[in-house]
């Protein structure tokens, strides 16, 4: 008869099987085992309770595991947080993590949308449908809504028939295309939700495509990775925001640098240039000290565009562009009208000025863009430029004024001791005996002192040039002993009839009112001089009776009025001659014949409207027209007899005295 087996065998298995983390199923078939193979009760009972404390061990052993891991899980989110990895990164490794812990199909994130006003999908794990990771939640809608609402844990076993959480089309679209059923969410919070300042940065889920209740433990967790979560949000956040901190502390520490050089630079600017303006510097001078200053070919112009100096960086003559003279006028005035430089054809451009008025054009040749620092330099230095300019017309309208005594001298007192004459210019820098261009300049009486301001202009860049007020009009005397722009005193010489036009346009877009201007010469010497002055002012009363004020020429650009109006030519005897009978008749008896006899002729001898333009009757034409035939002779109306007739009262007027 063999004796029952003993308990030990069954409670040493047990521990075998409690060692190698064996089933609960194992563990109980242990009792199923003795029971089968006749264990005694009281051996029997021994192995049962054995085997429940065994299971006891076994479920503390698998708490402790997961436990640990859940643990480990935390230390490695705060390792990555401790790691500064990047926020992305980070939220990655804690949703995935979840998706481990909890044994869930899915996990993802949101985080709110400050500009849209709701959540949107910031990181998922496990999710394979392209509509619920674009999915976003308005505050308060579904379960992450409402999460996100009251800063509180929400969990569900099944989220389709779960009537507490408020269900909108494209939430229950997307959760029904992802298959999901159970859903966990928990806040990322920071600050305590005791406290009144806590803010909600986002949520945390889990969720499963089965139906499935959330232990508290598994709630726990989830809501320690979400915290996790929140201070790595909030970190990325301050890193963010100190890095922008830096960088605004940065470019202002750049930008006080840059101003702080720039006030250097202009400051250095103003000294070199004002000091080279007071030390008498010239005109080239200044450009080049400019054109080092900005590091570019630098050109001066006169208020007309003439230019006065073009000099590069190094001081060397910069040839210019021939198209500048086309936009230049044009930009000139719209820096004016701005009162700054502006950019126009690839160049910088600063009208110098002197309140409204242009005094003289700097053009900064270089097709980069100018820095603010650099813009206002170069109007900082139109400023000292003004100056400069500003002086050298105060001095040249008081020599101007000296040498223009000794012009009206010699116009007034031709007769006087040449040889004075001649010594008085030599002091004054005029040499009487080489050439000079003699130009007579006429304006309307209100304009006359901006045509003298004009003048003083040219006078400013074209040494040995003088002026004079003459009865009424302005003189001046061009010398031809320099270089004259491009062109040369022989070119001038030859043609004094374009000088005049030139002038006339530059002086009256200056003045603002027409200018005529005649022009003779070259003359030699205090003779020649005063003749040519004669010469020119015919030939400007010339040019006022052909209707061409506003114009310049010379005498000989006259034709054949030209000619007759020349030195060599008698013209006052030749209208006496002429005329003389109907002259004698008008001066006695105070009638118009005269005039009648013009307007007859101006209207092409018609006497409706000759009778209109003399605001008579026409028999009162009429009879005036007999008075002249009795005076002159029947044959006066004959075609040669008409010409000459025509020709003399054109001389009459002429030769009468312009105002």
């Amino acid at each position: 008869m063999h004796e029952p087996p003993p308990a030990a065998p069954y409670l040493r298995a047990l521990l075998e099987l409690l060692e190698s983390g064996a089933p609960a199923e194992e563990l109980g078939a242990q009792v199923e085992r003795a029971r089968a193979e006749g264990v005694p009760a009281a051996a029997l009972r021994e192995v049962e309770q054995a085997a429940g404390t065994a299971l006891r061990i076994r479920a503390t052993l698998r708490q402790h595991r997961r436990r640990e891991q859940e643990l480990t899980a935390l230390f490695d989110t705060a390792g990555d947080l401790a790691a500064a990895t990047g926020l992305d990164t980070v939220l990655r490794a804690i949703v995935h993590r979840v998706r481990s812990l909890l044994g869930t199909d899915t996990a993802y994130l949101t985080l709110p949308d400050e500009m849209a006003g709701d959540t949107y999908m910031r990181v998922t794990d496990g999710s394979v449908s392209p509509a619920f990771q674009q999915l976003r939640l308005g505050l308060g809608d579904g379960l992450g809504g409402l999460v996100a609402q009251t800063a509180r844990p929400y969990a569900t076993p099944d989220y389709r028939i779960d009537p507490r959480f408020h269900h909108t089309g494209s939430i229950d679209a997307g959760v029904l295309d992802e298959g999901l059923v159970s859903i966990l969410g928990v806040p990322l919070l920071l600050g305590s939700r005791t406290d009144s300042s806590h803010k909600v940065v986002g949520v945390l889920f889990a969720a499963d495509r089965a139906a499935r209740s959330f232990s508290q433990d598994e709630i726990a967790l989830l809501q320690s990775l979400a915290t996790h979560a929140a201070v790595a949000i909030d970190t990325a956040s301050s890193i963010a925001e100190t890095r922008q901190a830096l960088d605004e502390l940065a470019a202002a520490n750049e930008t006080v640098r840059r101003q702080a050089e720039a006030l250097h630079r202009a400051e250095e600017a103003h000294d070199r240039l004002t000091d080279l303006v007071l030390r008498g510097g010239d005109i080239p001078q200044v450009t080049t000290a400019l054109a080092r200053l900005l590091h570019g070919p630098i050109s001066l112009h006169d208020p007309e565009g003439v230019l006065l100096a073009a000099t590069d960086e190094h001081g060397a003559a910069f040839p210019l562009d021939a198209t500048v003279a086309d936009w230049l006028p044009t930009a000139s005035e719209d820096s004016r009208e701005v009162a700054r430089a502006v950019h126009r054809s690839g160049h910088w451009v600063c009208a110098v000025l002197a309140g409204p008025e242009i005094l003289a054009t700097l053009v900064l040749h270089d097709h980069r863009a100018l820095e603010d620092t650099d813009r206002r330099l170069f109007e900082r230095a139109s400023v000292v430029t003004g100056l400069l300019v500003m002086l050298r017309r105060r001095a040249a309208e008081t020599e101007n004024r000296l040498r223009g005594n000794l012009v009206a001298d010699l116009l007034d007192a031709p007769g006087q001791d040449p040889g004075a004459l001649i010594e008085r210019g030599r002091r004054l820098g005029i040499d009487l005996r080489r050439p000079h261009l003699v130009l007579v300049a006429h304006t309307a009486q209100g304009a006359r002192e901006r045509l003298n301001l004009a003048s003083l202009s040219h006078l400013t860049h074209h040494p040995g040039t003088v002026s004079a007020e003459h009865h009424g009009s302005l003189v001046l005397l061009w010398s031809l002993a320099g270089k004259d722009g491009a062109n040369g005193p022989d070119a001038l010489a030859a043609e004094p009839g374009r000088l005049a036009r030139d002038l006339a346009r530059q002086w009256g877009r200056a003045v603002g009112a027409p200018v005529t201007v005649a022009a003779a010469g070259p003359a030699s010497g205090l003779t020649a001089v005063v003749e040519a002055h004669a010469e020119a002012a015919r030939c400007l009363r010339a040019l006022h009776a052909l209707g061409r004020t506003g114009d310049g020429a010379d005498i000989g650009e006259l034709g054949f009025l030209g000619v007759v109006l020349g030195e060599s030519r008698d013209t006052r005897t030749f209208v006496d001659a002429t005329l003389g009978p109907l002259l004698a008749y008008d001066a006695e008896r105070g009638t118009e014949l005269v005039r009648t006899l013009e307007a007859y002729f101006a209207t092409g001898q018609s006497l409706t409207r000759a009778k209109d333009l003399l605001h008579v009757h026409v028999n009162t034409v009429v009879q005036r027209l007999a008075r002249v035939q009795n005076l002159l002779g029947t044959g006066w109306n004959s075609p040669e007899r008409a010409l000459e007739l025509h020709l003399a009262l054109r001389l009459h007027a002429v030769a009468a005295p312009h105002g």
